[in-house]
Formats: structure tokens, sequence, C-alpha cells
């Protein structure tokens, strides 16, 4: 039988706008082959439908059904930790769906959590409001702990950097849930029905996808189509099963 695969997103299947060459033939392989797989972003601005159809435009069908965010997994958490809660959320469609379709209420009254993701509009007063309602005994949740995020652009502030800013204000530290917290990987394994030995995580960064991989129990495949070099594997004390220049040079 095939391996399963967890696949990040961003760097591994497409940088920006644009598709990495050969990751159409890759998903075709694993179409072909039977193997289960689910494609892992810590973005989570935007819905699984939303992600699709932006793939689409690249070249790449992958369903909705394929695609697993950091959203999804923290509105899962909330709904293991606290069914049928309320939250105060900062962030876009793709949490605000994912909470609300949790069973979530989304509130500035009392909320039981502060919920802070990405989002392309920073406001002020909305800060303000999430770091009083920290303060005043909201639970600090974020998505996903990374500072910056990669656009056709250049980088952009990510989620764990406003994370930092109201961590500062209220001296309380976030439980941050997407990669490289492990919680994620055991979601998205139970999401596909598929044990982690039976499983390899691929992604182009050391720091979230290959630990996170690591620590899950996962063979984990490192491809220098992203952020990482090949020299800077040797920076850090865990090493990925292989190391491959892209998706496309993985035997199925």
């Amino acid at each position: 039988m095939p391996k399963n695969y967890l696949i990040d997103m961003d760097g591994v299947l497409v940088t920006g706008k644009q598709i990495i060459p050969g990751a159409d033939a890759f998903i075709a392989r694993l179409e072909e082959r039977g193997a289960k797989y689910l494609v892992l972003t810590n973005n989570p601005l935007r819905t699984p439908r939303d992600l699709s159809h932006r793939l689409g435009l690249t070249g790449l069908t992958i369903p909705p059904e394929r695609i697993f965010t950091s959203a999804l997994a923290t509105a899962r958490f909330l709904h293991s930790q606290r069914p049928n809660g309320t939250a105060y959320v900062i962030g876009e469609s793709g949490l605000t769906d994912a909470i609300h379709g949790a069973g979530y209420v989304i509130t500035d009254q009392q909320p039981d959590y502060v919920v802070l993701g990405e989002t392309d509009t920073y406001n002020f007063a909305v800060i303000t409001k999430a770091v009083r309602l920290i303060q005043a005994g909201a639970r600090f949740i974020a998505t996903n702990p990374d500072a910056s995020g990669p656009t056709e652009h250049g980088i952009v502030p990510a989620c764990g950097a406003l994370a930092a800013l109201f961590e500062t204000a209220t001296g309380k530290r976030p439980f941050f849930i997407g990669k490289p917290n492990p919680l994620m990987m055991r979601m998205a394994l139970n999401y596909l029905g598929v044990h982690s030995e039976d499983t390899i995580m691929v992604g182009d960064r050391m720091d979230t996808d290959i630990v996170a991989g690591v620590e899950s129990g996962m063979g984990t495949i490192l491809v220098l189509s992203g952020v990482t070099r090949r020299e800077d594997v040797d920076l850090y004390p865990y090493r990925p099963t292989q190391i491959l220049d892209s998706v496309a040079d993985i035997q199925i």
C-alpha cells in the first residue's frame, strides 16, 4: 500500500500565485496510486473551499475536503475544550467560518476565548479590545506561530508577530494550535483516518513542517523549493528523512 502524505502548501505546491513545477504531476501520482493525502497550511485566512479555488487557478486540482488549515484545527480544539462556547475573533473568513462551524458564538461580551489569526487589515481599536478581554480573563488562543508569511510582493507580518504584541501588552502567552504543535498533526491524521507510522510529512521549513513531523512520529521530506536551503539543515538538531529539490522528485 502507498504511504499517506501530509503536504504543506506554500513553498511546496505553490509560491504565491505560481505552481511549483511538477506539483500537479505529484498530486496526480497520489491520486493514481490511491494514496491518502491532505494539504496542510498554517495560514488561516481562507476557507478550504476558497483555497481549493485558488489552487485551481494555478493548475492544481485539489478538492476542499483535501485541505486542512490551522483555522479548522483551532475550531476543533475549541470544541473539544469547551463545546458551544464564545470567542472574540481577530481574523478573516477562513477563521470565522471554522469557529462558527464548531458551534461557537463570536462576541466581544465576556468571551471564553480571544482567538487570534491572520488578517489583511490591522485595526488598533480591535487590538485594544482583544488586549483588554485577555486581561479580563479570556483565554488566549492563536492559530499559528509564524512571525511572517510569504506573498508575491514579499513577506508580510503574520499571526506570531501580532501575538507577540498581545503577549507583551498582557503578560499572557497564547496557546498556538498550528505547526509545529503536534496537536495539529494529530488532528490531520485523525481527519484522514491514518496512523503516523504510515504517513510522511512534506514541507519546506525545518522549524515548522519537519519538526512537527518528527515530533509526531512521521517520516519527513524537506523540499528545497521554499524557504530552507540545503546548508540550513545542519543548523538544527534533527534531520528530515529525505531532502529533495521539490515534490516532483518524490517517489510514491
